[in-house]
């Protein structure tokens, strides 16, 4: 489970009840959801929420640091609570479903000196693609 609650707590990011339930469907391990996925898992809890007020608490969010913007597929932003833990993503290609990864290696290690062009490198975005056990 993401620390996403306890984080936004801690900051006093002021908890209002569509806050909270934005929040409530975002916190979570593996959570890579669309606004519009929000949304609709929100709204369940929270009939009253409308699309503008879960895209405003996103957008805080994100510029808070504590949720990431996620595209992998060029379509839809997707939303990851765990911007505070490094961790790479695995997406399959069928369906699109995406987990957290965290490989022994790091990958800025892979990276040799001759290939940086002189770039002062400090974090890198690593995308692994395949089939999950249901597509394939």
């Amino acid at each position: 489970m993401s620390d996403l609650l306890e984080r936004l707590r801690e900051r006093g990011w002021r908890m209002t009840s569509q806050r909270r339930v934005v929040a409530e469907v975002l916190d979570g391990d593996h959570v890579h959801l669309t606004a519009d996925e929000v949304h609709a898992l929100a709204a369940r809890r929270l009939p009253e929420i409308s699309r503008a007020t879960v895209y405003n608490a996103l957008g805080e969010l994100v510029a808070l640091g504590e949720v990431a913007e996620v595209s992998t597929d060029g379509r839809a932003r997707r939303y990851d609570p765990n911007a505070h833990h490094p961790h790479h993503h695995l997406v399959c290609s069928g369906c699109g479903t995406i987990r957290d990864v965290h490989p022994a290696a790091e990958p800025l290690d892979d990276l040799p000196a001759e290939e940086r062009f002189g770039f002062t490198v400090s974090t890198a975005e690593v995308t692994y693609r395949g089939l999950c056990p249901s597509c394939a």
